[in-house]
């Protein structure tokens, strides 16, 4: 089944023009804080300059008027897999024409936050075919996030089947509602997976991210059958779930390895309080007990505490917050100056965030605006970047390349 997406190729949605700074300690978040009597906790930590140079980049729409999309993966092809949330796969080519992808997918609990969420390929793709899907399960007594691997198979003509459809691993405990599903795939080099989950937002359900025998608010590393990786820090604790890799986490959307294969993610806070972090074995990362930002309301988040000795800090932190969703490292030749940058997704900053690091810290934040909410970004085979923005009055998106205009 072919989509009729308006394909848009070559149109300029933004070009910005390289030049310095602007003022000597500019950021790129000048918006006051929502929490103004939080200190960070060490220099750097929140509201990094901006790199001395801007970055000039031009901005073209692939497509638009695709369903409503949540996630995008490179095939080695070139061609881009991505999910749209209503429980469908898609592929897309370089010129926009989408194709979707035939055969039986599992069934998703689409509504609200729910629905086909992440899709990633194992190292093996070139011969095994096989992928990784995560989603809102529909339960009997409400839902949870769920992951599950398949078959991809290519044909000749543009076209794809999806088969051997199975469900490797699922969240517990189930819950009903429609928020905070996390759900980001990354896969790693040795064939086992990373998978961020939600703490599905209420209380007091939300306190769970810091029980270890409750899989809500976590990161699990898992076999590609969805078992717990040997030597998992929790494998050998009573009562704990043996698939844990780290606790105490809000809603993670966003998460990539870096150039040394280490696991990187961003979560997204309340109202301030999004948060970079690089998670690591048996680590607490505070919510909600410990966290910077306030609550929707106003008020504070618990005991409004953000640092103490049993919990990890943040790399980094925004205040307010950029909702963060997707994210790559870059590696490439169509940006140098982005060479070992982690790129973001941005919600409500409505574009990508390029934080350039300096070690394990973030030496510049700069951002490229692109007039919508991003949900995905991916660096392409060609070096330059794409990013996958929704409109969800309209239930539809775009797939928006971001190049050097060189």
């Amino acid at each position: 089944m072919t989509l009729t997406a308006r394909l848009l190729v070559g149109t300029m949605l933004t070009t910005l023009v390289a030049m310095p700074a602007m003022a000597q300690g500019e950021t790129a978040n000048p918006a006051p804080p929502n929490a103004p009597d939080q200190t960070p906790a060490f220099e750097g930590q929140t509201r990094a300059p901006l790199p001395e140079t801007a970055t000039a980049v031009e901005t073209e729409v692939i497509a638009e008027g695709l369903p409503h999309l949540w996630a995008m993966e490179f095939l080695p092809d070139g061609r881009m897999l991505v999910t749209a949330k209503e429980g469908k796969l898609h592929i897309v080519t370089a010129e926009g024409e989408a194709t979707e992808v035939e055969g039986e997918m599992p069934a998703v609990a689409f509504g609200g936050q729910g629905g086909l969420l992440d899709v990633a390929l194992a190292p093996d793709f070139d011969s095994s075919g096989r992928i990784y899907l995560s989603f809102a399960e529909p339960r009997d007594d409400g839902n949870g996030t769920a992951l599950a691997a398949a078959t991809l198979t290519l044909d000749e003509a543009g076209g794809a089947t999806i088969s051997d459809v199975e469900t490797i691993f699922r969240q517990e405990p189930t819950y009903d509602g429609e928020l905070h599903f996390g759900s980001r795939i990354v896969p790693t080099e040795d064939g086992n997976l990373f998978l961020t989950v939600g703490e599905r937002s209420d209380e007091p359900i939300r306190d769970q991210a810091q029980e270890l025998a409750s899989g809500l608010g976590k990161i699990f590393r898992i076999t590609p059958e969805g078992a717990p990786v040997e030597g998992n820090p929790f494998a050998d604790t009573a009562d704990a779930l043996p698939e844990i890799w780290s606790l105490g986490h809000r809603n993670v959307q966003s998460a990539t390895l870096d150039g040394e294969g280490r696991l990187w993610t961003v979560e997204h806070g309340a109202k301030g309080g999004d948060e970079l972090n690089k998670p690591e074995a048996g680590l607490n990362y505070g919510w909600p007990e410990v966290t910077y930002g306030v609550a929707y309301s106003g008020a504070a988040i618990g005991e409004g505490i953000t640092q103490n000795e049993d919990t990890e800090q943040p790399v980094y932190y925004w205040d307010p917050v950029i909702a963060p969703s997707g994210m790559a490292y870059y590696e490439g030749e169509e940006f140098p100056d982005w060479d070992g940058a982690f790129l973001v997704g941005g919600l409500v900053s409505q574009g990508v965030v390029v934080l350039k690091m300096d070690g394990d810290r973030v030496a510049s934040e700069e951002r490229v605006d692109v007039g919508a909410r991003v949900r995905d970004v991916r660096v392409g085979p060609d070096g330059a970047v794409y990013a996958v923005t929704e409109n969800r009055d309209a239930g539809t998106s775009t797939i928006v390349r971001i190049s050097s205009g060189s």
